[in-house]
């Protein structure tokens, strides 16, 4: 069973995905907008659409309703983070696990 996973994935290939099912992340963009990341075991791939786009959401709502029929339950939401973009500042970027760990818990509404 590989467990490694590509740089971008779309739904239908998210679908068939061995387990264990990859941790989601919803990432709270400005505007409004959200993309999603998959986090399995140190890889972390963005959810695209066909043509390798980065699907982008305009609530948490319409994650839920997509990532739900896929067995999903929830997801943890990140904001990025300005000081992440500063050219020059004395400040790491935020790793991969840090925003997971300290992240907000989302429930994906599983009735759809």
């Amino acid at each position: 069973m590989a467990t490694t996973m590509p740089g971008q994935l779309t739904l239908d290939a998210l679908a068939t995905l061995s387990p264990p099912l990859p941790e989601v992340e919803v990432h709270g963009l400005d505007m409004g907008w959200y993309i999603v990341r998959l986090h399995r075991q140190g890889a972390v791939s963005v959810l695209v659409n066909a043509d390798g786009e980065t699907r982008r959401f305009t609530g948490t709502q319409w994650i839920s309703r997509t990532l739900a029929p896929l067995g999903y339950t929830h997801g943890i939401l990140t904001w990025a983070d300005a000081a992440d973009e500063m050219i020059g500042t004395d400040v790491p970027p935020v790793s991969a696990e840090q925003r997971m760990a300290h992240g907000v818990r989302v429930a994906f509404d599983t009735r759809h």
